[in-house]
């Protein structure tokens, strides 16, 4: 159970900066009077500000500190839960927001929206809606019960009921279905990822047992076949060699020819020489018998002999000359034979070079074509290793497997949990079997008024009203004065159940103006019969400008204005 203890304000809306404070647990009924404008439903915002952050009428928060002072706008409040003492500060101009549990200021590290949401779903709970259900009533900008939308009555009720925790769970439990559907995408791609990486790895065996063997014949055969083609290469180098060798011994036997040819050469030319000397010369002894350079006449034995003389050499050397000549024509003809065989012999040279060229190539061949064979073989003999790899592939594969029926048996789970938590679920049997508890409150209390209809909210809460004089009647049928007595019913019915319920437990209840709107003088007698007689544990608060009914209460507090601001007399 919540006990509010004191609130207290300054340089709030219209008070100054001297602090206003109320004990909120001093008498069982208080009566707050004044007139308009002197401040006494200040109360109300301030205890909706330092608890929830915002003002219970419509009023900006830069609009509640004090518009004379403009700062060091301060409300605190204290209460106990379950004996532990809190106390909220919450201020504008400089901002403040301390929460204190035993006299203990709590960690102020975290950001102020974080602070709120853990003061409503830890210390207070329950939010503003139901706060402003089962505390305060008022006429202003108090939205009652009947006049919310069907979402924010069940909104209210769930919190009343502690049955929110139920949307909270359900929350978590669509987060984690999402986390839990992402993985099995996850987990779905990674199976198809092994599935074809198995399937891989089986032909891959498959083929390597299969076209191996055949694999390894055909390269053997290919081996067969390119060194039967080496060996008849070989053998026609062979050949090419022996021609080469014969060819070389007949070029043994025409060593020194083109020497030869060449002192021929110039022995011929020699004897040209000497030729031309004797024929000059016989023609000079036969053309002359006087010398031409010196006149002289030449004997004619002398002249004679020397026509003879050259004749003689002249013979002689025409015969040297022909057999120089013939010699000659015999070693131009060894030349070219020589030549003729240099031939024969580049070109046999050349046919070894490209037999050998080709062996060596083929060879080549062959030791790739052995590598080959050499890694087929390997691969065979290493077969085991790669159905090793298949199987942990498969290992891999089936814990996949176990890990997707996992997750999807875990989907199914939490999608029935969520079934379970969803409106229709849980919290619709918790509410429907609380609802016969709050018709009969809400009648009873309508009772106690003597207002005699028989009032019922669904499961949907929505309204069904029944009465003697009247037919399908809704709230909004009712004049104003009935429409309050049903709103002050469901407000002593909400309390009742916050009491059953315990955790949204409160001893406050204030009244903004009740008497003075819409409930007749019988109204106004009744209601103060049940807050006087009927709340237990309660401290009720009335707020009014009515007068003559302060002898009705334990307690009046009287607000006024004094120099422009107000203040608690």
């Amino acid at each position: 159970m919540i006990t509010f203890k004191k609130i207290s304000w300054k340089n709030f809306l219209s008070t100054g900066n001297q602090p206003t404070e109320v004990i909120l647990d001093g008498t069982a009924t208080t009566l707050i009077i004044g007139a308009n404008g002197a401040g006494k439903s200040t109360i109300l915002d301030a205890l909706t500000f330092v608890l929830y952050g915002k003002s219970f009428r419509k009023i900006n928060k830069v609009q509640l500190i004090n518009s004379t002072n403009e700062k060091s706008c301060l409300v605190e409040i204290e209460f106990d839960v379950n004996n532990v003492k809190w106390k909220i500060q919450r201020g504008i101009k400089p901002n403040i927001f301390k929460l204190s549990r035993n006299n203990e200021v709590l960690d102020q590290s975290h950001s102020a929206i974080d602070q709120q949401k853990w003061l409503e779903q830890n210390v207070l709970k329950m939010n503003y809606k139901s706060f402003t259900q089962i505390v305060i009533l008022g006429s202003s900008t108090f939205v009652p019960f009947m006049q919310l939308p069907a979402s924010s009555r069940r909104e209210v009720v769930e919190d009343l009921l502690d049955i929110k925790i139920f949307s909270s769970m359900n929350d978590l439990i669509k987060a984690k279905i999402r986390i839990i559907r992402e993985e099995t995408k996850t987990l779905q791609l990674k199976k198809e990822s092994i599935q074809d990486k198995v399937d891989m790895q089986k032909d891959f065996i498959e083929k390597l047992e299969s076209q191996s063997k055949d694999d390894i014949t055909a390269k053997t055969n290919s081996i067969g076949s390119i060194n039967t083609e080496i060996e008849t290469l070989f053998h026609k180098s062979l050949t090419e060699e022996d021609r080469l060798t014969k060819l070389n011994k007949s070029l043994e036997k025409f060593e020194g020819v083109q020497k030869r040819l060449r002192e021929f050469g110039n022995v011929k030319g020699k004897l040209s020489q000497r030729i031309q000397t004797i024929i000059k010369e016989h023609k000079f002894f036969s053309e002359n018998t006087v010398c031409p350079t010196c006149d002289q006449d030449i004997e004619e034995s002398f002249r004679v002999n020397r026509i003879s003389d050259s004749q003689n050499k002249a013979e002689e050397l025409r015969e040297g000359y022909e057999q120089l000549q013939d010699a000659i024509k015999d070693e131009e003809l060894r030349e070219s034979q020589f030549n003729q065989l240099t031939k024969d012999t580049t070109k046999v040279l050349n046919e070894i070079s490209s037999f050998n060229v080709q062996i060596s190539s083929l060879q080549k061949q062959v030791r790739g074509l052995e590598s080959e064979i050499q890694t087929v073989t390997s691969q065979i003999q290493n077969r085991n290793t790669e159905h090793e790899k298949l199987e942990t592939l498969r290992s891999t594969l089936d814990q996949t497997y176990d890990e997707l029926t996992k997750r999807k048996e875990n989907i199914s789970y939490h999608d029935f949990v969520y079934s379970l938590l969803k409106d229709g679920g849980v919290k619709a049997k918790i509410i429907k079997k609380y609802l016969p508890l709050i018709n009969q409150q809400v009648n009873k209390y309508l009772q106690m008024m003597d207002f005699y209809i028989n009032f019922k909210l669904d499961e949907e809460f929505n309204e069904t009203i029944e009465s003697p004089i009247h037919e399908d009647f809704s709230y909004a049928s009712f004049s104003e004065g009935e429409k309050m007595r049903i709103d002050l019913s469901l407000l002593f019915t909400w309390r009742e159940i916050s009491r059953v319920k315990n955790s949204v437990n409160t001893n406050l209840m204030i009244l903004d103006e009740v008497c003075d709107s819409s409930l007749d003088g019988s109204g106004s007698d009744d209601f103060m019969k049940i807050i006087r007689y009927r709340q237990q544990n309660t401290n009720v608060f009335v707020i009014s400008h009515k007068d003559g009914i302060e002898d009705k209460f334990d307690q009046v507090i009287r607000f006024e204005k004094f120099k422009g601001f107000s203040r608690k007399v």
